[in-house]
């Protein structure tokens, strides 16, 4: 007896978020981006997630598309199976030789399986509330006191974060931890607690997916990445709208658009995002 096979695309027939073709709006809408609240000079952004999920990579992506070549201001490492971040570390980015973009970003060290190792969960807290000073040392055995030397006891609104971004490689979505599942929810409940919009971003689209790989353009077509964005979003309970798919230039030497239309997607909307709760208070 014959069995007829069903065959299925790797690709979906229509894109499940549309790109920008054009990178000149969203690049404009970054450029010319100010805070309205007087109590806040910039935007501050932070990033967490497990170890080599790409938080790093991705501020240098960032910076990448803002300067118009590849750079690497921020430290990464592409062997360590430890986080290769260990401070707290805030990044501006140069507009010109005097002046600064109104959006900053904090890097933390990542999150890990064993309670003794990575980001202290309370640490990650207290970043949120902005009472960790920027160059602060986490020691994953013991969480920051109020007598620490890093320790902000008064954070105005400036210090605190604004936008909550957390980062996951679209490769190891199946593959983390329930521990560290675990402690991303805790961190993103207290954002929620404390009102702060919540973004994520799914990074290594093009070692996911063979596809995307081949051709970038390809990476909201494709079946695999839209079940990871599914099965995260249920791990993690963040609406579907709020997560976004971007290859950052750890492995690029040159400017590609399509990658930093990706990118910049991604960083309209945390603007965005920011803009609101900083409107709201």
């Amino acid at each position: 007896m014959l069995t007829s096979l069903i065959w299925s695309s790797p690709l979906l027939s229509q894109p499940r978020r549309t790109v920008p073709k054009s990178n000149k709006d969203n690049l404009d809408f970054v450029k010319s981006y100010k805070p309205r609240n007087s109590k806040v000079k910039h935007l501050r952004i932070l990033l967490h997630g497990p170890v080599g999920a790409g938080k790093s990579s991705f501020i240098n992506s960032v910076d990448s598309v803002l300067q118009g070549r590849v750079t690497g201001r921020v430290p990464t490492d592409a062997t360590s199976e430890k986080s290769f971040t260990e401070q707290y570390k805030t990044y501006k980015i140069h507009k010109d030789q005097e002046n600064f973009y109104s959006v900053i970003f904090n890097d933390i060290m990542g999150l890990e399986t064993s309670p003794d190792d990575g980001v202290h969960v309370e640490d990650l807290k207290l970043a949120l509330r902005g009472h960790v000073r920027d160059g602060y040392q986490f020691n994953p055995k013991r969480q920051m006191q109020t007598g620490d030397p890093s320790y902000n006891p008064s954070p105005t609104l400036d210090d605190k974060v604004h936008v909550l971004v957390s980062v996951i490689p679209a490769d190891k979505v199946t593959l983390l931890s329930d521990e560290v599942w675990k402690k991303m929810r805790e961190v993103r409940l207290a954002a929620r607690d404390m009102g702060i919009p919540q973004v994520a971003i799914l990074t290594k689209v093009e070692k996911a997916c063979a596809e995307v790989k081949e051709d970038i353009n390809n990476v909201y077509k494709s079946r695999y990445l839209k079940e990871q964005v599914d099965m995260f979003s249920e791990l993690l309970g963040l609406p579907l709208n709020c997560i976004f798919l971007v290859r950052n230039y750890e492995t690029k030497n040159s400017m590609n658009d399509s990658i930093s239309a990706l990118i910049l997607c991604a960083l309209r909307h945390m603007i965005d995002y920011g803009k609101d709760y900083l409107k709201d208070l």
